[in-house]
């Protein structure tokens, strides 16, 4: 074998070697960025399940849960009233029309039955609804609070990740981490879309 074979097996072989390299690296960037995406999901359909909690809560109550175990205990034992509403318009001599509303209260069902049933959550676990997916089993903040705008107590809240995955959400303090509400506006909204 002479020396010009000799270096193009060597070449060869780092070729190989540097090619496989540089594959894996894109590869595991992008699983990498899979992986994150599949918790994200995970996390905004939490983050969801959790705000529509809040707005039964408050419907009920008249403020936002501000801590988990007084969501959680709204969630076992509170009931979501049904009520129907009708309407009667009657026409007056003078051509206007008066419209009567009445409420009737027809009964009331589970808070867990009517957000949480079967039919659209089948794996529901109360207990880890709560444990932001993919931490190691940290719990979402929550924040409750009332705020005033134009001389108004208007009721608000934040359900929060405390610890994102995404490095970019981890930034300036986890800035942008995934959160449901707002601590300083009257939003239900959640920074995702």
């Amino acid at each position: 074998m002479n020396l010009t074979k000799v270096l193009s097996f060597v070449f060869l072989l780092a070729a190989l070697g540097l090619g496989y390299l540089l594959w894996k690296g894109v590869d595991d960037v992008v699983e990498e960025e899979k992986r994150i995406a599949l918790v994200e999901a995970a996390i905004i359909e939490k983050l969801q399940m959790l705000r529509d909690a809040q707005l039964a809560y408050e419907a009920s109550n008249g403020k936002y849960a501000s801590t988990w175990d007084s969501l959680k205990t709204f969630i076992t034992e509170g009931e979501i009233w049904l009520i129907q509403r009708t309407e009667t318009t009657k026409l007056l001599d003078y051509g206007k029309e008066e419209t009567t509303v009445t409420f009737d209260t027809l009964g009331s069902v589970p808070v867990i039955d009517s957000l949480f049933n079967e039919r659209k959550y089948p794996d529901f676990n109360l207990e880890a609804l709560a444990v932001v997916p993919g931490s190691g089993g940290k719990v979402f903040e929550f924040f409750a609070d009332k705020i005033e705008r134009n001389n108004y107590q208007i009721n608000v809240f934040e359900i929060r990740d405390p610890a994102p995955i995404n490095p970019e959400r981890r930034l300036n303090n986890n800035e942008k981490a995934l959160r449901v509400g707002s601590r300083t506006d009257a939003s239900t909204e959640g920074n995702w879309k």
